[in-house]
């Protein structure tokens, strides 16, 4: 089973973020939210992890941003470290550089949407 990661600065206020988790549990896709928590939090049940502990996650097949490019520099070693498949970049998290050194690890890199790649089933 494909586990994602959705990493978002708050994903359980991110629109878009929750919209996924809810794509991908309707589609019975595993998925672990990941966020700068200032308080606990939950997607669909489901804990929000806590990004500045850099949580272990096991085997992540995607990591999908919905964070800014200008917030992402912190976290490059870590989200790499996951060795996620791909990365999907969403509209409003391209970053050309985090992009250029997940490539040089073997990681498919991908600007498109989420909810857009499920809702079309070529997730």
């Amino acid at each position: 089973m494909k586990k994602t990661a959705i990493v978002s600065t708050r994903p359980e206020s991110n629109q878009y973020a929750v919209r996924a988790a809810m794509m991908l549990e309707q589609q019975e896709l595993p998925f672990v939210p990941v966020g700068i928590q200032l308080e606990t939090g939950k997607v669909l049940g489901h804990e929000v992890l806590d990004l500045q502990k850099m949580p272990a996650i096991d085997e992540v097949d995607t990591i999908t941003l919905y964070m800014h490019a200008m917030f992402q520099k912190q976290w490059y070693d870590y989200l790499l470290s996951l060795k996620p498949r791909r990365i999907i970049f969403n509209p409003g998290a391209e970053n050309q550089e985090f992009k250029k050194l997940a490539e040089k690890e073997g990681i498919e890199c991908l600007e498109a949407c989420t909810l857009v790649m499920l809702s079309v089933g070529n997730f």
